[in-house]
Parts: structure tokens; sequence; C-alpha cells
């Protein structure tokens, strides 16, 4: 059982969980960080949810990296563990972290996911990791939407970022961070994006 023949089974769940609600969309591969680290899949809509694949075949190695960008930016992660690695892996993520465990039939191949702990809201999103998410320019067009650009326009995309801080509330971000992800038309090539419900 390796990354695939999970991802495949995950990503029909998540289809069919989302089939009529044209407010999510799936990412897989989605950027982290600028490109730092990647999570697995990213379910947006009214909140994040990151699903990070760890099959047998895999090692636990980048796990502890992923766990502190993860648990910077999304509001919720689930884990999808094959068992091999489930005990170990248990004991390294946070306690609001969902669990989800992945078996192979022997026989069948067919690969079963099964709920080994639902995932609960982050308690401690790093808002600046979440601003992270947009490019440049699409935080530049929020300022300039609200009258809070001058003085920033030439700066860099990290000074951008933090006038969008002072300015706007968090959830208020978060909110507008999701609907900029949800928008975007023209992803790089290996980043594949669907949206569901139409």
């Amino acid at each position: 059982m390796n990354d695939l023949d999970i991802r495949k089974v995950l990503m029909r769940e998540l289809l069919d969980k989302h089939a009529n609600d044209s407010e999510t969309m799936i990412i897989e591969e989605l950027g982290l960080k600028h490109g730092r680290s990647r999570i697995d899949l990213a379910v947006i809509n009214d909140r994040m949810h990151g699903y990070e694949i760890k099959s047998d075949r895999d090692t636990l190695k980048r796990l502890p990296e992923q766990i502190q960008i993860y648990s910077s930016i999304m509001d919720r992660v689930t884990l999808v563990v094959g068992y091999r690695h489930a005990y170990n892996a248990l004991k390294m993520i946070p306690e609001w972290w969902g669990v989800r465990l992945a078996e192979q039939n022997p026989k069948s191949g067919i690969v079963v996911l099964s709920d080994a702990r639902f995932s609960r809201n982050n308690p401690s999103v790093d808002i600046i990791a979440v601003v992270s998410l947009l490019w440049r320019n699409e935080a530049l067009d929020i300022l300039e939407k609200i009258g809070q650009a001058k003085g920033v326009r030439s700066k860099t995309k990290t000074d951008i970022y933090h006038r969008l801080i002072e300015v706007v509330k968090p959830e208020s971000l978060r909110a507008i961070v999701r609907q900029r992800l949800k928008s975007r038309k023209d992803w790089l090539f290996d980043v594949q994006q669907t949206s569901y419900g139409g």
C-alpha cells in the first residue's frame, strides 16, 4: 500500500462528501510557506482542512517539520496513516489533529479508511503564515480595495503582509485568504485543483 493507493480512496471520499457544495475546493499538493512544504490534500470552504498521507512505504522523517508548518496555517489537519506508522505518528502529532487509519485488504487490494480520532479546530493559527499563502499582487490588491495600500506599493511582500495584518481583523483576513485561494485561475502547473457542486 503506497501513497497513491490511499490518495485515491481519500479523494473519492472527499469528492462524495462535497459533491453538492459549490463553495468547496479540493487542492492537491498545496504549497505552504512559499513552497517549503506541500500538504497532500487541502479542502477549502469555510475553513482550511489539510490531509497528510503517510503510507506504510513512507517514513516519518519529515513529519516534525510538517507538523510545525501545517499547524501554523490549517484550521484543521487530519493525518491519514498506515498501521505501520500509526503508533509513532500518534505520539508526534498535536491532540487537535485528526487521524484516519488506512488498511489494505491483502486479498482484494482494496484500501479502507477508518476514523481513529476526529480533527478539532486549531487553537493557535499563525496569521502571518496564513497571509503568506497570498501572492504579492493578491495581498496588494486587497489593500488597494480597502484604501490601505499607500506606502507599501513598492515594498516587499513581507511588508505588504504586515500591513494587511495591521488593518484587517484576523478572522476576516483568514476568510479573505480562503476566498482568494478558491478564486485563483493560474495555479502552477503541478498544482491540481477542482471545484465541486457544479
